[in-house]
Formats: C-alpha cells, structure tokens, sequence
C-alpha cells in the first residue's frame, strides 16, 4: 500500500507542475527552459502513471487496456482505493 501512495504522490506533484508550467508558458511561449521542462515532467507523469497503471490499475477510464471487455468496472474505484 505504501508504494501505491508513493506513486500517486508523485503522479499530483507532476500533475500540480504541469499545470503551474502550462500557465507561464501561456504568457511566455518562447522560455525554452519552461518548455524543456514541462516535456521533462510530463515525460516523468506518464511513466510513473504507466507504471502505476500495470501495478494497481487504472486512475482513468481512459486508462483501460482491454480490447475484450470494458474493465473499468473490475476493480475497486480509484477514490476507493487506500
């Protein structure tokens, strides 16, 4: 359970970052080391959620791999999660 906190800890964090950058970079679209930055935190948000994903499921229903049937709805849901 502590490496799922873990993971969701750093999936907020990177999500708050991205967020706190997508606004600068709407009134400075030419700072290159915002731009670099964001697709570093962005690139680091998808493999901690890819990550999370394949070791508790999805956060999303966007997240949902099968092609077999709609899994969504297997699993606790994520709010329910601890």
């Amino acid at each position: 359970m502590n490496e799922q906190k873990t993971l969701l800890g750093k999936i907020k964090k990177y999500d708050f970052t991205l967020k706190e950058l997508d606004l600068y970079l709407d009134t400075h679209p030419n700072c290159r080391r915002a731009l670099a930055m964001f697709r570093k935190y962005r690139d680091l948000r998808s493999k901690a959620l890819d990550e999370y994903t394949r070791k508790f499921g999805p956060l999303t229903p966007e997240q949902v791999i099968s092609d077999e049937r709609w899994t969504w709805v297997d699993d606790p849901w994520p709010w329910e999660r601890r």
